[in-house]
């Protein structure tokens, strides 16, 4: 084996938890932080627990809210842009409208 090429190894690495519990372990690094062990982990507690350690439920919570008022925010623009068409439509007709009109002139 190369020599100075390993880690150091600690043989007691103290590894804390969320909920409070401590123990220790062989590690590379002399401390470690965990977010579950297996006195809060659910499948030992029999409890059930929403472990969202990045926010991710918060942050799709917001998503939603934003394309829900999007939404109705492109809702609103289709409506006037209807109302627009519609209010020019009545006012002059198209090219179409006067073409067709052409031909059932030219037709009768």
């Amino acid at each position: 084996m190369k020599k100075n090429i390993h880690p150091t190894w600690y043989n007691d690495a103290k590894v804390t938890c969320i909920c409070g519990n401590t123990f220790t372990t062989g590690s590379i690094v002399p401390e470690i932080r965990v977010e579950i062990c297996a006195k809060c982990h659910p499948f030992f507690t029999g409890q059930q627990k929403l472990v969202d350690t990045q926010g991710q439920v918060e942050k799709f919570s917001r998503t939603k809210q934003a394309s829900e008022v999007k939404k109705a925010e492109r809702a609103k623009i289709a409506e006037i842009r209807a109302s627009k068409v519609q209010a020019t439509r009545t006012e002059k007709p198209s090219l179409k409208e006067l073409l067709m009109q052409a031909r059932k002139k030219a037709t009768s």
